[in-house]
């Protein structure tokens, strides 16, 4: 059956969706390709209060992610999605944030006075450049002089607080024939599912999803979302901010070609006259 759910692109279903512990382990799991079992949203939450430029949701997760020997390895997660393309200064102004922020520090064991491991998340409704994967795993190694992989010692706590792995999905991508478990999950983020008369809703057939428990509560979620009336609210400021956007850059690229055309005719008429 077709039921028509929330746009989780949309800053207000977002946040909403992934407030769910429930949601944000399935999510969360599904982009480590490792068993999240435990993840707390962190007290830290940054929004773009001025949209100014550009719509930027940020949110922090701490997770208890379970390793290949089942252990537990407490992980700081920077989830952070955009709608439009942006300059990188903004995402590493964030990253030196969460750097310098000792709530991001070990407080006792034996890693005391290391930072917490992170994992940089970067969920993006634009294409990169022309890769053409959906999602891009961006992991950290060790070389030595002589560019041999080091692998004794690794990882190490010291080595961990100063660098981080990054996984960034293409919204745009997310489309056709679903091959693992990621793309799945991420599928509620397809933008081709659209309702061709209201961008605020997605159509997903749920049938697709009959028998798994954790993607049907997904849809609960979107679907709970879809009828609050103050999330409907938001995504209408979401909407009339972009639509802003949308005539600001249109005007822009109009007055680009007009000063690009009068620039061509003053060359003409300069060569013209040096040839008389």
């Amino acid at each position: 059956m077709i039921i028509s759910v929330a746009n989780p692109i949309y800053d207000s279903v977002f946040k909403y969706l992934m407030e769910d512990e429930r949601v944000a382990k399935t999510v969360l799991s599904a982009l480590l390709k490792r068993e999240v079992v435990e993840v707390k949203m962190r007290k830290h939450e940054y929004t773009n209060g001025s949209r100014d430029k550009i719509s930027m949701f940020r949110i922090d997760f701490g997770a208890k992610v379970r390793q290949d020997d089942g252990s537990l390895k407490l992980v700081l997660i920077e989830l952070q999605k955009t709608w439009l393309e942006t300059e990188t200064l903004r995402f590493r102004q964030y990253l030196g944030t969460q750097y310098a922020d000792p709530d991001n520090i070990v407080r006792e064991g034996d890693q005391s006075g290391m930072g917490i491991p992170m994992i940089s998340v970067y969920l993006l409704g634009h294409r990169v450049g022309d890769i053409e994967e959906p999602v891009l795993y961006v992991l950290h190694k060790s070389y030595d002089y002589e560019d041999r992989l080091v692998t004794r010692g690794i990882p190490d706590p010291f080595v961990d607080s100063l660098v981080h792995d990054s996984i960034i999905v293409q919204i745009p991508l997310l489309h056709g024939h679903v091959n693992n478990r990621l793309v799945e999950v991420l599928g509620v983020f397809d933008q081709t599912r659209k309702d061709r008369h209201n961008r605020q809703v997605l159509n997903i057939d749920d049938s697709e999803y009959d028998g798994d428990g954790e993607m049907r509560h997904i849809l609960h979620r979107l679907l709970a979302a879809a009828s609050d009336t103050k999330l409907r609210q938001d995504m209408n400021v979401e909407d009339e901010y972009f639509s802003a956007i949308e005539t600001r850059d249109t005007a822009i690229m109009m007055r680009d070609k007009k000063i690009a055309e009068q620039d061509a005719i003053l060359e003409q008429r300069g060569a013209q006259l040096e040839q008389k």
